[in-house]
């Protein structure tokens, strides 16, 4: 994500799933929903994205209506489609539903003017696999508080 800047992320899409591969898609959006994102008015925090009839729609995802958008605004939770080719469609119909996997954004970013949305292809964590990315996590933050006490 060189030459952009990330607006919104979801932090916990990490915590609670297993990433097994990501993808840089487009989204379509309403006039202002562009101004509320570069405010950063987003929320990914419940957001999935699900494939119907060949379309990719980003669902659940709250877009802050503008301030100054009065008439023009749009629902803050409408459905969004997401731009991508045929064959990353494709290969998404046939992973979700053979393999069970979900699609989660990941966070949201503009490029080169553009809105991007950073979409996972994830495999939900079961709670022992949370617990065991806690240890590893807290593992290293007292390794690294080691390293900083002793220098």
């Amino acid at each position: 994500m060189e030459g952009s800047k990330t607006v919104a992320t979801n932090r916990k899409a990490r915590f609670n799933y297993e990433i097994i591969e990501t993808y840089e898609v487009g989204i379509e959006l309403k006039g202002t929903e562009v101004k509320s994102i570069r405010a950063g008015k987003v929320n990914l925090g419940e957001g999935y994205a699900s494939v119907d009839n060949g379309e990719v729609f980003l669902k659940q995802v709250h877009i802050s209506p503008y301030e100054q958008g009065n008439i023009f605004n749009v629902d803050p939770l409408r459905v969004r489609k997401l731009l991508l080719h045929k064959q990353e469609i494709r290969k998404l119909i046939g992973e979700t539903t053979q393999k069970g996997y979900s699609l989660i954004p990941l966070s949201m970013y503009l490029k080169r003017g553009k809105v991007k949305v950073q979409l996972a292809l994830a495999k939900g964590k079961k709670n022992y696999d949370k617990r065991e990315s806690l240890a590893k996590k807290d593992a290293q933050r007292r390794m690294e508080r080691e390293i900083k006490d002793r220098y």
